[in-house]
Order: C-alpha cells, then structure tokens, then sequence
C-alpha cells in the first residue's frame, strides 16, 4: 500500500471529534493566514540573514523541504531552515550502520541527541527555533496553523494506531502542546499523547495560552536540541 492509499484508508476511519464546522474552519484559517503575513513582514530581515548565513556555510539550497501529513490526510511539504550538511542522509545511513547505540535511539526516538549531520550554524538555528521560521509560508498556503500538532511523516502515523485521526483531522501547527510542554525533553510516546489532548481540547483560548508559552519557551531555549 502506498502512502497516499494508507493515508486515505486512516481517513476512512477518522473521528470527527475535535474538528470545527466549515464556517469556522474558514474564519479559522484566515486568521491563521494573517498572523502569518503579519510576523513574516516583521521577520523578513532575520530570515534574510539566516539564508545568507546557511549559504555561507554550505552552500545551497538554503530551505529544507519534507514531506508531512496535513489536514485531512493530504501531503503537503513542510518548509525549514536547512540545519544539516548536504549530504546528512548518506551519513546518517552511515551511522546507523555502525552504531548499535544510535540505531536504538533512532528507532525509539526518530532523533538523534549528539546528530553529526548538523551543521554548526543548523545547532544555533535549532536552539533558537528560527530553523522553523519557513513553516509561516506553510500557514500562508493553508497547510499549518501557527498551533496545532506536531507534522508527522507517513512512516510515523502508521505507529500510532487509533491515535492517527487526530493528526488527519487538523492542520499541524508550527508550535503546539507538546513544544511548551518540554519538547525534547519528553518521551515519543508523550509527544503523541500531547498531540492528542490538544486536538481533544482545542480551543481559541487553549491556541492563545500556547502562542504565550511559546514566546517564553523559545527565548528559554526549553527543551532545544
């Protein structure tokens, strides 16, 4: 079965629990959309200098392009900073070949805590979180929201069982739960039911409490690695 048929079938047995009605979805979404333009007009200067700064080190290109699962299942690609060297596949396949120990922290986890592939401006960039700047243009075209669940691969919703109908059933945000909530500092298994709660309990005022606890989050750098 390929992604987009797997997708599709996940849909099929979707809750609707946690959705809005069409009407505020739409208001929803274009407010999303204007906060959006908003911090990107105010930010243009910072991500200009991150880009210069990216090609500087190692060259083009200077976004990283991968791609998710969005709202009702469909795939979209999810816009970052590119924090890793060129060629960060061969050598992450590299180390997982002779490495025991990173390979059970790949399987358990899907990261690395000390990952080689990352660039020395790409560890500032995730610290910091301006690695995730990109995702604006995501919300922008209706992907993302600015709160929402983590965007997760293919590969990783077919882990999660019953629990994947709450990422098919919203947009996946660029902050959320899980992020004010200690991000890296939690197990995989509690990212997912962070992920869940927020879809259950999504609210306008449980969206503007996170957006508040991100803004202290990021300039802590709680939970940055």
């Amino acid at each position: 079965m390929n992604a987009e048929a797997y997708v599709s079938g996940a849909i099929g047995v979707a809750s609707r629990r946690g959705r809005l009605s069409p009407v505020h979805e739409r208001i929803d979404l274009h407010i999303n959309q204007l906060f959006a333009l908003i911090i990107l007009a105010l930010l243009s200067p910072v991500m200009l200098v991150v880009a210069f700064l990216i090609w500087r080190r190692d060259g083009a290109p200077v976004f990283f392009a991968h791609y998710r699962v969005g709202h009702d299942g469909k795939l979209f690609r999810c816009l970052k900073f590119r924090t890793m060297y060129r060629e960060s596949e061969q050598m992450l396949s590299d180390l997982l070949a002779r490495s025991p120990e990173a390979r059970a922290e790949w399987k358990r986890d899907q990261k690395l805590r000390n990952d080689p592939r990352i660039t020395p401006i790409g560890n500032f960039l995730r610290n910091t979180s301006l690695d995730e700047l990109p995702q604006l243009f995501n919300v922008l075209r209706g992907e993302m929201s600015l709160v929402g669940p983590r965007p997760i691969t293919v590969g990783e919703l077919t882990r999660y069982g019953k629990v994947r109908w709450h990422y098919l059933s919203v947009r996946p945000g660029m902050t959320g739960l899980w992020q004010v909530s200690g991000r890296n500092n939690t197990t995989y298994d509690e990212r997912v039911e962070l992920d869940r709660s927020y879809v259950e309990e999504r609210s306008f005022w449980l969206d503007a409490l996170i957006l508040c606890r991100t803004v202290k989050v990021v300039v802590a750098r709680e939970g940055a690695r």
